[in-house]
């Protein structure tokens, strides 16, 4: 019998990446702030690797006060100005200024959904979307899905949410499963 861990290939060329893949990629995610954390890591991971962002994770998360929606709504011209000095930040004012504005746009979701939870879940019927994927290369990058549910988000205002983004945050929230057939580590796991 072969006990030899295979994980999914973008899995193992570093060991952020091998610790997210394992403990925390697809595993479904039904808590509103931590959604929200993700939508928001997600979207600043554009024109960057996500290997940058796991490096960054911790000091982008105190910096934003861990993403909490309810604080960051707060946050005022002096705030965004400390934003700009703090080690770790992504120092791209769009990205910045999405934060605060998905922060409002978040209360919107939830004034008329009752959650983010309810809200993204709501697309996949409440349930992961399980794919059967023998190589990498048949992972997509987007869907005729993400589409929608970025065209919807923009409708409430989010930036930083295109189809990409959106498909990479369902991934990482377990709306899909994209764990490669392969990775006996967690495939099956998630089915």
């Amino acid at each position: 019998m072969n006990n030899k861990i295979i994980r999914c290939d973008w899995a193992n060329k570093s060991q952020l990446e091998q610790d997210y893949h394992d403990k925390e990629w697809g595993v479904p995610v039904h808590d509103d702030k931590h959604l929200f954390k993700m939508l928001i890591l997600e979207g600043k991971q554009a024109g960057l690797s996500w290997l940058t962002i796991l490096k960054k994770r911790d000091a982008l998360c105190v910096a934003f006060d861990d993403f909490d929606p309810e604080i960051i709504i707060t946050y005022d011209d002096k705030k965004i100005a400390e934003l700009f000095q703090k080690d770790g930040v992504i120092k791209n004012k769009l990205k910045i200024n999405a934060v605060i504005n998905n922060a409002h746009a978040y209360f919107k979701i939830c004034e008329k959904f009752g959650s983010l939870d309810n809200y993204l879940w709501s697309f996949v019927d409440y349930k992961t979307i399980v794919n059967y994927w023998d190589s990498i290369e048949q992972v997509p990058s987007n869907t005729a899905l993400s589409d929608k549910i970025s065209n919807d988000l923009k409708k409430y205002g989010f930036k930083f949410v295109g189809s990409t983004i959106i498909y990479s945050l369902m991934q990482s929230v377990g709306m899909v499963n994209d764990h490669l057939i392969s990775c006996n580590f967690k495939y099956k796991d998630n089915n």
